[in-house]
């Protein structure tokens, strides 16, 4: 299940380049303007009431004018939420630049994490954007379109990465795609409501991590279209974060699965062990 890197000299090039650099810094000035109408927006939500707030007041607040306002946002519930636009593209870029011995389970549990560090970083800003999106049915209805694009984004990666040797028509690949990467969100938001609800304390990607183990552990069997990954520790100093082999069974054969550059002694233990568990 290779992926194939995306990167290049080309592309480093051109990010160095002037038209680049002014890219970026017109980016950053858009997001800060997002975040200085989000932060209007929840501190009249929370004196006056979000139904009791206008546009106006919201972009008075901010010290722009109404249209200022719309050049960011359509509506005043879609304030609430400035950086998942953001946060998508970084999530997206995760897995464009992914190394080719990663499993692709592994690779989407990475990208979701990016959402989890945009609240991080101010957690007393999220806690009242999570107290905000309890009570008022717009900004939960937000929240849960904000959640659909992430899955929609790790549904076709994971579908576009598994094996194309065994990969047909007809059979469980869109389901199992869609089926895990469901799962992998509904961890990561698990995991950060109960932070949320702590009112932002304790280890949470700590948390996370565990959270994904045991997604890795229900449903990454199933990825690479049913083949079943061994617990087998990658070799010491590679940096691999994948198992380096993979096995299954079907009656009385045994078909084991490895990735070229996996050391033979890996692969044999691989095959030992499933053996001593048939």
């Amino acid at each position: 299940m290779s992926q194939p890197a995306k990167t290049s000299s080309r592309a480093a090039t051109a990010s160095d380049s002037p038209e680049s650099a002014a890219g970026t810094k017109a980016a950053a000035q858009r997001l800060k303007m997002r975040r200085e109408l989000a932060a209007a927006a929840m501190e009249l939500f929370a004196t006056k009431g979000y139904e009791a707030t206008t546009v106006d007041e919201i972009a008075a607040a901010a010290g722009v004018a109404r249209r200022t306002f719309f050049r960011h946002f359509r509506s005043k519930e879609e304030a609430i939420f400035p950086d998942h636009d953001d946060t998508l593209t970084r999530a997206e870029a995760v897995l464009d630049v992914a190394p080719a011995h990663e499993h692709p389970l592994d690779t989407v549990c990475r990208g979701i994490k990016e959402v989890m560090k945009m609240y991080a970083a101010s957690p007393a800003v999220s806690v009242e954007r999570y107290r905000l999106t309890r009570e008022v049915p717009a900004l939960r209805e937000r929240e849960i379109a904000s959640v659909a694009r992430y899955e929609r984004l790790f549904t076709r990666y994971l579908l576009a990465h598994f094996d194309e040797a065994e990969h047909h028509d007809g059979n469980d690949d869109p389901l199992l795609a869609e089926v895990a990467a469901s799962a992998v969100v509904t961890a990561h938001n698990h995991v950060l409501r109960r932070w949320l609800r702590s009112g932002g304390q304790g280890d949470v990607e700590a948390q996370l991590d565990h959270a994904f183990a045991i997604v890795r552990k229900t449903f990454g069997t199933g990825i690479g279209a049913g083949r079943t990954l061994a617990s087998v520790p990658s070799p010491a100093g590679s940096g691999a974060d994948a198992p380096p082999a993979a096995v299954r069974a079907q009656d009385e054969v045994l078909v084991a699965v490895a990735r070229t550059d996996a050391p033979l002694e890996e692969v044999m233990r691989t095959i030992e062990e499933a053996l001593r568990n048939a």
